[in-house]
């Protein structure tokens, strides 16, 4: 715990406060680096389970809340006079849809009544938007994390020394359509392919998961992953991410290919990502849908 005097030099600063809902990950480690380092003093609620404990050595103040109270989150931020707030980082949604989720996770009133009142489904941006506005009732709104982080945007281009066959051209086109219209349905941002056919699509399981599940499905291995933004993305949440855990698991699975969208995708620890994947021989190209439709009408 930080002392009284600590955080009242921290709410001095000339950045403000900033409020950090944090899940899994290192995405929220790196955006309280980034926002610290502009002056702002970073008072982090970390999801039970989910956040880094690493968290509380960087923020301000750090305290962790159970996953179904929105309630308590809402009054932390109140009580820490913020304002504005962010969200980053996984959110495991499988809890939520375990046969005895209310003993194990004991809502509050307020995320009952958002979730039977205000939840027509369980799609993720149904779900982050009806808290967003369960936020906003109490004057704290969310901005996206990456207005102060937008350097860990992917840029355009190869980002490996290994670049796709014309084989593999081929299986990224394609993936890159079905993957954006599983975006457009709010049913995951990954699709894996292999010599034209869907291998696996991601769902609630995750995109590790999803390319897991491909690896066993189709042993041969080849396989290409492709994660793209939804067309409706909303910058505020559930930006693709990828890191080197995304690598480690494509080794497992046997894929050869990651294929993402230029400004739309999170890179965490970029030097450490390419190293490994011109370690494992894993090419990674980073596109836009234009160029995709060029390439395939060339």
């Amino acid at each position: 715990m930080r002392t009284l005097n600590t955080i009242s030099m921290a709410a001095a600063r000339p950045g403000g406060r900033i409020g950090l809902l944090a899940g899994w990950g290192r995405f929220p480690i790196h955006f309280a680096a980034a926002a610290q380092k502009q002056g702002y003093s970073v008072q982090c609620l970390g999801v039970a389970g989910m956040a880094s404990e690493e968290l509380a050595d960087i923020c301000d103040r750090y305290e962790t809340v159970p996953l179904a109270r929105i309630g308590r989150a809402i009054r932390y931020f109140k009580r820490r006079r913020v304002t504005e707030a962010v969200m980053a980082g996984k959110i495991e949604k499988r809890k939520l849809f375990d046969p005895l989720r209310l003993l194990r996770l004991l809502p509050d009133w307020r995320t009952l009544k958002m979730w039977y009142g205000h939840c027509r489904n369980r799609k993720d941006d149904t779900l982050l938007l009806a808290v967003i506005r369960e936020f906003e009732q109490d004057g704290i709104c969310f901005r996206s994390a990456l207005d102060f982080c937008p350097e860990l945007l992917v840029k355009h281009g190869f980002l490996t020394r290994k670049q796709p066959t014309p084989a593999q051209w081929k299986d990224i086109r394609f993936g890159w359509e079905m993957a954006k219209e599983m975006g457009r349905l709010d049913v995951g941002q990954t699709v894996i392919v292999h010599d034209s056919a869907v291998i696996a699509i991601e769902a609630i399981e995750g995109t590790d998961e999803c390319i897991r599940r491909a690896g066993l499905l189709c042993r041969r291995g080849g396989l290409t992953v492709v994660k793209v933004a939804k067309p409706q993305q909303d910058l505020r949440f559930d930006v693709p991410t990828i890191g080197t855990q995304t690598l480690q698991t494509m080794r497992e699975a046997g894929a050869r290919v990651l294929a993402i969208e230029s400004g739309m995708t999170i890179l965490l620890d970029e030097p450490e990502v390419v190293a490994l994947a011109n370690k494992l021989g894993i090419a990674i190209v980073s596109l836009k849908s234009d160029e995709l439709q060029i390439r395939a009408a060339a």
